[in-house]
């Protein structure tokens, strides 16, 4: 109790306050006020893959001057769908949408990263073209699982291996996605490289049995996302890119037998490009939503890596405020914290309580309910 009054004492006199998460910081050219980061967060409210104004309300209020915000991922072609109401950046329409919703957040001070991804097997014949099979690095697919928020099961239709030839396409699709994002006024993306995803799905040996180029060695299998990485950062500037990886988690059912020497040589990888930051997933979060105790660490990776480090993977306010202390990361990102407490530095400021989320309404598509309905500190007292 007693850092909180001195924190509440520091805060009344109008110091600044002493918790590393609030010090400035520059990543790259952009003058971060704060380290909390908005993390990605899929919310399935855009109708027919295309923003919806609503989401001009939910990115704005988690806006701050000076915050880095990730936009929920969105998909890079028609192929690249996988759930229900997920934004895309494909078409003009999409990045017309996206204008209004991107002018809100600068409105507000805030700099706005647009994540990009394609979900490869992490769908089924019903989201893609013509019903035609999901692509992906390999033809294996996979077995039904409990969906995200608890309820139901998805169901997978097996993938149909992308030829050699048709890769160069799919990096494409990436560098026009991150054309159009610069278009509709965003400040960079974040290439999506985690949780099972397509590039993920080249990454890991668990799911990568290609004979190509593309599959085999670690360098093989790290080839596609490097592409990519290379198309995007020639497309817009290095110093607008990010990325995010997850080495060790097992989303998807794409595991890794070494998950450490893969994030090593993505790290290292990486400093040729000089991207503006690399996004790890903390080794702690194996699966969607759980915690576990374990002896591996983001830190060779941290330490590989130039440019700014971003982690994210369950952090609250004393272990995020901790690993800025003892330089493990630059910036924390935080996702279900954050979506339940639209204020979040400030309450990290004040070292208020939170509220608490609601898991059952992360994936509805009510344009308010578990969206912009979370109260804020003021509205509450």
């Amino acid at each position: 109790m007693q850092e909180q009054d001195q924190e509440q004492d520091t805060i009344m006199s109008g110091q600044s306050p002493s918790i590393a998460l609030l010090t400035p910081y520059k990543m790259g050219k952009f003058n971060l006020s704060h380290r909390v980061v908005l993390a990605p967060l899929t919310r399935q409210r855009s109708y027919h893959n295309i923003p919806q104004p609503h989401a001009i309300l939910y990115y704005s209020q988690r806006s701050t001057k000076g915050g880095l915000l990730i936009s929920e991922a969105t998909g890079v072609s028609d192929t690249a769908q996988g759930y229900p109401d997920t934004p895309g950046i494909w078409t003009k329409e999409q990045v017309e949408a996206w204008k209004p919703i991107v002018d809100a957040v600068h409105a507000k001070g805030g700099i706005f990263f647009c994540q990009i991804w394609h979900v490869g097997r992490i769908s089924n014949s019903g989201f893609q073209p013509n019903g035609q099979a999901p692509i992906s690095s390999t033809d294996k697919g996979l077995t039904p699982q409990i969906r995200g928020n608890g309820f139901g099961v998805a169901q997978f239709t097996p993938p149909r291996r992308l030829r050699t030839d048709e890769i160069p396409n799919i990096v494409n699709d990436f560098r026009l996605a991150a054309r159009n994002a610069i278009e509709a006024g965003f400040d960079g993306v974040e290439i999506h490289g985690a949780h099972g995803y397509l590039i993920d799905q080249f990454l890991k040996d668990q799911v990568n049995d290609r004979t190509d180029q593309y599959g085999g060695s670690l360098e093989n299998r790290c080839r596609f996302a490097l592409e990519i990485v290379e198309a995007v950062s020639n497309e817009i500037g290095a110093d607008k890119v990010g990325i995010r990886l997850s080495p060790f988690a097992n989303y998807g059912e794409a595991g890794d037998s070494n998950p450490k020497a893969l994030g090593l040589y993505m790290a290292e990888s990486l400093n040729k490009y000089g991207i503006v930051y690399c996004h790890m997933v903390e080794p702690r979060m194996k699966t969607v939503g759980e915690k576990f105790e374990c002896k591996e660490s983001l830190l060779p990776m941290r330490k590989a890596f130039k440019g700014t480090f971003i982690a994210a993977g369950g952090y609250e306010r004393e272990d995020g405020n901790k690993a800025i202390e003892e330089n493990r990361a630059d910036l924390i990102a935080y996702g279900r914290i954050f979506l339940a407490n639209p204020d979040l530095p400030k309450r990290f400021e004040l070292n208020a309580p939170l509220n608490n989320y609601n898991r059952a309404t992360f994936y509805t598509s009510d344009p308010v309910i578990g969206y912009t309905d979370y109260p804020f500190l003021e509205s509450i007292a």
